[in-house]
C-alpha cells in the first residue's frame, strides 16, 4: 500500500482519486512521518442487507418454468468441471 504526503495529494487529488476509484489502490496520507488518514475504493455492488428487497423484486417462476430451470442446471453440471472455478478470495 503506498504512502503520500498530505501536501502531494492536495496538488494532485485528481490523481490520487483516480488511482483509486480505477486502480483500486489504497493509499496512506502522511503528515510529518506519521500516517493520519487512508484513501480507500467504495465497496461496489449490493449491501447485504439491500438483497432481500433485490430478491422479492425479481419476478417468480411458474412451477414448470421452476422445474425446467432445475432440470437445465442439473444437465450442465457434469459439463462445468472444478478447473473451471476458481476462489476469488484463495491466495
Amino acid at each position: 500500500m503506498p504512502d503520500a504526503s498530505v501536501t502531494d495529494v492536495a496538488r494532485n487529488f485528481s490523481e490520487y482519486v483516480n488511482r483509486v476509484a480505477y486502480g483500486g489502490e489504497q493509499i496512506t496520507l502522511m503528515r510529518g512521518g506519521k500516517p493520519m488518514a487512508r484513501l480507500i475504493p467504495v465497496a461496489r455492488g449490493v449491501r447485504a442487507e439491500d438483497l432481500p428487497a433485490l430478491f422479492a423484486s425479481l419476478p417468480r417462476l411458474a412451477p414448470d418454468e421452476a422445474e425446467a430451470f432445475a432440470r437445465d442446471l442439473e444437465s450442465g453440471r457434469p459439463l462445468a468441471g472444478d478447473d473451471d472455478f476458481s476462489d476469488p478470495w484463495g491466495s
